[in-house]
This record gives C-alpha cells, structure tokens and sequence, in this order.
C-alpha cells in the first residue's frame, strides 16, 4: 500500500518497524509541495502484506522488492527517505546505487547487541500495550500528560501527536506481520556500506531514546562524508515532533539532480505494494 501525492522529482518515504506510511502524514503535504512524495507500506506492515512464504526478511530481499517498486512506477533512482528500519534500507539503497540520494532519520544499523536488544524489548512492551482494551488507549492518548508517559519512548513530544493517529499507530503495530521475523532479522544486520557515490544526509534527534544517539557517532565515523544533522528536542521518529524542521531536512537532502537510471530493476516482488484509497 502506498500514498502519492505532488509534483517534482521523486522521492520515497520508508517507515520504521511496526509502523506505516501515515506515520509521515505531518510532513506529508509540506514536501508534496516541491516533490513526487511516495510514501510506502513495507511489507508486512500497515496495509502491506507479508512476503510471500519462503522469502526471508532479508535486506536483500526487501531491497529486491523496493527495486521493483521503483520499476513498477517507473521512478528511475528516486530520492529516498526513511526512519529507524526505512533508514537502514534507504541507506543500503544508496550504497547499491538505486537511488539519487538517501535522507535516514536515526537509522538502524549502527547499534552493540545490547543497544539493539533495548530497542526490540521496548517496541515489543509497547506492542504488548496496544493489546489493551480500545477504551483504556483512549484514555491513554485523550490526555497529554499521559501520552508523554505512555509514548516517551518513542517520541520527543508525544503530547503534539493526534490521539486519534497515536490509537491507530497502536493498531498497526499489534497488528503487523512483519514484526517478528523483522526483529529476528535486525539482531544480526549492522549497515557496512560507503554509499561513495550518492550523497548522503542523516539525521538524529537529541531525545532519541529507542536509538541512543551514541550510534549517531557510529554512523557519523562510518559515513564520514555524509550530512549530519541534529534533529533538536525530537525522538526516534521525529516528523510529528517537529514537522517543519524534518521536511525542511528532507528537501535539502533530496535536492540534488536525479541520477540517470541504471537499467532494468534488480527485481520485480512489488506484488501487492497498492495505491492507497
């Protein structure tokens, strides 16, 4: 499933794990404004469905599918975005030369064994959360006091979010497929790349507490030609925290010329990555 909107160069917007694409909906129409914006359902999340059986959650295989979105939609190398996982996987992209740039907000892949078992035991408490009962989130989310409580973890400022999008976050993330295997997957992925040839921007917010902003020097020392940017008082997905100063990042990132596609997509498993209604 996915959302488009605008006009201009193309750029496409990855999400992290247990979300789905309306988590870019504050910075949505700020960068449709300027950009072709494709925000997209990973698969297994949100309205997506899983891999089809026996292909594993691999980043081969996920960048196997998003080469052949591409191609489906006919988007040459696109720019690309994406946070937490949808960081990780816009940076590979990059460093396999399938797009024209690569914006990650606080991106996995630079974690110890430790830091990575932190972030998946706390999106697994909050998963177990999302299976209270309806009216108990809602009285959860209704108060910005509690949504502070409740979500610190994973925003900067839970109390700016719309509680009505907070309560289907939850859904999503009781819901997803991908989950598990994804998290099985993570425990052994560490980005490795260079991304030599396109330009790179990362960005991180001070608040991040999922993923501690120690591995931005990570990333910073394995990048060391990348943009970086400091996403101020902003958490682990910051484009609800601060949507203004996260499109203004995106559009700075994505403002170089696109690259000339390199041939025919490396795959074509985009099956049922569908236009949102």
């Amino acid at each position: 499933m996915y959302e488009r909107r605008g006009e201009g160069p193309p750029l496409v917007l990855l999400h992290g794990v247990g979300h789905r694409w309306q988590g870019w909906l504050p910075v949505l129409d700020r960068l449709a404004s300027e950009r072709d914006v494709i925000a997209l359902d990973l698969p297994g999340f949100g309205a997506s469905p899983p891999l089809p059986p026996g292909r594993p959650y691999t980043l081969d295989t996920v960048l196997d599918v998003l080469a052949g979105f591409f191609d489906r939609l006919g988007l040459g190398r696109p720019h690309i975005a994406g946070n937490s996982l949808g960081g990780l996987l816009a940076l590979e992209a990059a460093d396999r030369g399938l797009v024209s740039s690569a914006t990650a907000l606080s991106p996995a892949g630079f974690f110890t064994t430790p830091e990575m078992l932190w972030a998946a035991t706390v999106l697994s408490v909050s998963r177990l959360g999302a299976r209270l009962p309806e009216q108990w989130l809602r009285r959860l989310t209704r108060d910005p006091r509690r949504r502070r409580l409740a979500y610190g973890l994973i925003y900067g400022r839970p109390e700016r979010l719309d509680p009505e999008e907070l309560l289907a976050d939850g859904r999503a993330l009781r819901d997803c497929t991908g989950f598990a295997p994804v998290i099985r997957a993570g425990t052994a992925v560490r980005f490795t790349g260079t991304c030599e040839e396109v330009p790179v921007t990362i960005a991180w917010g001070t608040r991040d507490r999922l993923l501690l902003p120690i591995q931005a020097m990570r990333a910073q020392q394995r990048l060391p030609k990348a943009r970086f940017v400091w996403l101020r008082d902003c958490g682990h997905v910051p484009m609800g925290d601060d949507p203004e100063l996260v499109a203004e990042v995106l559009l700075e990132g994505s403002s170089v010329p696109l690259r000339e596609p390199a041939g025919d997509a490396a795959g074509t498993a985009s099956e049922g990555v569908e236009r949102a209604s």
